[in-house]
């Protein structure tokens, strides 16, 4: 098996780390992808894209594990399938493949009602033989969850991914647990349930393939795989797991941390409000959404967050002593000068 080199000193994105870039704008830098085509029971089955089936109604017979290996679709094992394994599972459905989940809560009813085959365990799910198994636990919970699954029920050469918000830590987790033959790519949709409930369009994909064959079965699946969120719409961005990190903790981290100070703040609406304060009741009301849990691993699991922590400090207390020290100028020359401030 090939794997990709992870050190090269010549990769394109090491070039960049001096420019300290916004990531989504190296997007159309990247070589377009060939998309792997679709077979045609899943072509017809696209016509149906926005249709957004009701608790109550089962999905379309694409959904079908059965149906989707004979049509060459994949059959995805989502591991943790809260709110966002949910989601990511509607769209892996909408591109014609079928889902398999297990997670500690048991979800067999909604799962039912989507077409969706629910295992009452990872041993069960990995029994089932998925193509890709895609763990979407919580950053918290990662390691206790991935050393759990029975990775020697899988077949050879599965595909393994994982969607958390910090990507070294996972990276080096599975390259440690996982036998060599096991692909590995590491990804973060940069959108959630309540930004990509209108669709995925437009929205980033970051995506790291750690290990993965340069041809082959898994390097196929692995393509297919990020097909699903190519198709959907999504801006692909193909970065090194240590960039992703150190970007985002300029950008996800820092955000999640000014949206929790200011919910600290106790901020109101108010009758005059401003463009920019209603910018900063809706971070407030975004971030505070999200569990703590998540803010504390976007921290906790980032080598970059502590440092981001102490450049907000640093800049808190700059802009203090320019108020301050302006303040003090003028006072000194009332008091101590006597010259009269107009």
């Amino acid at each position: 098996m090939a794997s990709s080199p992870r050190h090269s000193t010549h990769h394109p994105t090491l070039l960049l780390r001096r420019h300290y870039p916004n990531f989504c704008a190296l997007a159309p830098l990247r070589p377009t992808r060939q998309l792997p085509s679709l077979p045609q029971q899943q072509l017809q089955q696209k016509q149906h894209v926005g249709h957004d089936p009701s608790p109550s109604e089962p999905t379309t017979a694409a959904a079908s594990p059965a149906t989707a290996a004979a049509a060459g679709a994949l059959r995805v094992g989502i591991v943790g399938f809260g709110n966002f394994g949910q989601f990511i599972a509607g769209g892996i459905q909408r591109q014609g493949h079928a889902v398999l989940a297990t997670s500690r809560s048991d979800y067999s009813g909604y799962c039912a009602r989507h077409g969706i085959r629910f295992f009452a365990t990872a041993d069960e799910l990995c029994e089932a033989g998925p193509d890709v198994l895609l763990v979407c636990s919580s950053i918290l919970s990662t390691e206790a969850v991935v050393r759990a699954i029975p990775f020697r029920k899988l077949r050879a050469g599965t595909l393994v991914a994982d969607v958390l918000s910090v990507k070294q830590f996972p990276r080096n987790l599975l390259l440690e647990i996982l036998p060599p033959g096991f692909g590995i790519v590491c990804t973060h949709p940069m959108f959630g349930p309540e930004s990509g409930k209108h669709g995925w369009s437009g929205l980033p994909f970051v995506y790291d393939k750690v290990r993965v064959a340069k041809e082959g079965d898994q390097a196929a699946k692995c393509e297919q795989f990020l097909s699903i969120f190519e198709r959907e719409g999504c801006r692909m961005v193909e970065m090194l797991c240590e960039e992703h990190d150190r970007y985002a903790a300029g950008s996800q981290f820092i955000t999640h941390t000014i949206g929790r100070i200011l919910s600290q703040l106790n901020l109101e609406s108010t009758p005059i409000n401003t463009k920019g304060y209603e910018t900063l009741l809706q971070l407030t009301k975004n971030t505070i959404s999200d569990s703590f849990d998540l803010y504390y691993g976007l921290f906790m699991y980032n080598v970059n967050a502590t440092e981001q922590i102490d450049n907000l400090d640093r800049a808190f207390e700059k802009v203090k002593q320019m108020l301050y020290g302006r303040l003090h100028n003028v006072l000194r020359k009332q008091i101590v000068e006597r010259v009269p401030i107009p």
